[in-house]
């Protein structure tokens, strides 16, 4: 990809802070639906402050470890929501639960340092042999079209119970071909954020509608919830994770086995997704990361920045592939940008007005958004199985296979451990590459072609 900015560019400081408001937009939405998905469910007291504070720490730790190399975004990650809530579901008390989280987040760490110490000693080369451009293609692409649900669900839904799904999805249009002309058409500066200008259209739209039906009398028309933005300080500090645990000798070898079993396995699958994202990435901003940082480093990066993440927000985190898409879109590969995103999470997140302002997004209008990211993400994909002759049955079959199990949505449970959609087609599909790794490629008749004979016999 043609890059504006590559990797260690420097914008000007003015575009840096609109790079960096871009970014936090992009990840902003799924960062803060982490710790409420287990608030509802547990009834916790996570906060999207402390988890924006966390993320933003994370990615402090991640591009250190990358020695300024990678340019993505570190945010709470999905895969833990079993793991978290387990972390409540087992503890002697809500408070020792607190404490859950961050130890259990600890054990997460601790096998991608693992996983990075074996790597350091037998290199990188197993995992392309083991991973071709045949598997990671499809599971990037699989990546984008799993999020595909959440991107049309944002979109066709209100803010505000009562809310017409019609003016929702007005307002989430708006949004994103507002996206698309400025990121097609726009200036420079202008392809550089389009994000920052199709949200502030979107919410604009949607302010529009909200005072046609505060007029009117009509509830339809409102599908933005200002109720964020009451009764709102101006500074206040994060509930920190740390801060909220009780004392620590709540904390029992039983328990610590249920975090174990709860945390560990999910890290193993996350490695995978790891390395998906690093392939996506590397492709787009054209160096290898898996070599150039190393595969070392970025899972030293992802695996202790999600130790130091859980500490204040309570999250274990991951690179996020909204951030990734945010890169290809925009081609700006700066790390400069992902440092300007890390402070400003930090310094938002004390900052009520701000924090109200940005849960006052509607989701129609973050819908808007996602369409282009995830599908961004999705054509990533695709552009990797370019170079793979699909003539041949041993890359034909494998493809089908992750594409078809991952559009599916096949995922399974042992407990409380998940083996997401992602992985389970990752998975299946180096079990079938390996199955037919002794195929003769003198005997491999393209199963394309042998479909199409077989028609003209008929």
């Amino acid at each position: 990809m043609n890059l504006i900015y590559g990797i260690k560019d420097k914008p000007k400081f003015g575009e840096v802070i609109l790079f960096a408001i871009q970014q936090l937009l992009a990840i902003m939405a799924a960062t803060i639906a982490v710790p409420a998905v287990v608030n509802s469910a547990c009834g916790t007291a996570l906060t999207a402050s402390a988890a924006i504070f966390g993320a933003g720490v994370g990615t402090f730790v991640y591009l250190i470890f990358t020695k300024n190399s990678s340019p993505v975004f570190l945010g709470s990650s999905f895969a833990f929501i079993g793991s978290m809530m387990s972390a409540f579901s087992g503890a002697a008390s809500m408070a020792a639960g607190y404490w859950g989280l961050i130890i259990g987040a600890v054990m997460a760490g601790l096998v991608y340092v693992a996983l990075a110490i074996v790597i350091k000693v037998c290199g990188v080369a197993w995992i392309d042999r083991l991973m071709p451009p045949v598997i990671i293609g499809p599971t990037v692409a699989i990546i984008g079209l799993s999020l595909a649900g959440n991107a049309v669900g944002d979109l066709t839904s209100s803010s505000v119970e009562g809310g017409s799904m019609y003016v929702a999805i007005i307002c989430g249009l708006v949004t994103l071909a507002v996206t698309i002309l400025a990121s097609t058409y726009g200036k420079k500066m202008v392809r550089l954020v389009p994000f920052i200008i199709g949200i502030l259209a979107g919410y604009a739209t949607a302010s529009i509608f909200a005072f046609v039906g505060y007029f009117t009398g009509n509830a339809a028309f409102t599908v933005i919830n200002y109720d964020a933005m009451k009764s709102v300080g101006f500074v206040s500090v994060p509930d920190f994770t740390f801060l909220l645990g009780g004392s620590i000798s709540d904390i029992t070898p039983t328990y610590l086995l249920t975090l174990f079993t709860a945390y560990v396995p999910v890290a193993f699958v996350v490695f995978a997704e790891h390395l998906a994202d690093h392939k996506n990435l590397s492709s787009i901003i054209g160096t290898d990361l898996l070599k150039t940082p190393g595969l070392t480093r970025t899972l030293l990066g992802d695996g202790v920045g999600s130790m130091a993440g859980a500490l204040f927000g309570g999250c274990p985190n991951t690179t996020y592939g909204e951030s990734i898409a945010c890169v290809a879109i925009t081609r700006n590969a700066s790390t400069v940008s992902i440092w300007g995103a890390a402070v400003l999470c930090i310094i938002v997140s004390f900052i009520s007005p701000l924090m109200a302002f940005l849960q006052t997004i509607p989701s129609c209008v973050m819908g808007g958004v996602c369409v282009a990211l995830y599908g961004f993400i999705a054509m990533s994909g695709f552009k990797m199985l370019q170079g793979v002759d699909l003539n041949k049955n041993r890359n034909l079959f494998v493809a089908s296979i992750i594409f078809i199990t991952g559009v599916g949505g096949l995922s399974v449970s042992f407990g409380a451990v998940e083996i997401r959609t992602v992985a389970c087609s990752l998975i299946l599909g180096i079990l079938a590459n390996l199955m037919l790794s002794k195929e003769d490629e003198s005997a491999d008749e393209p199963a394309m072609e042998t479909a199409e004979e077989t028609a003209e016999e008929k």
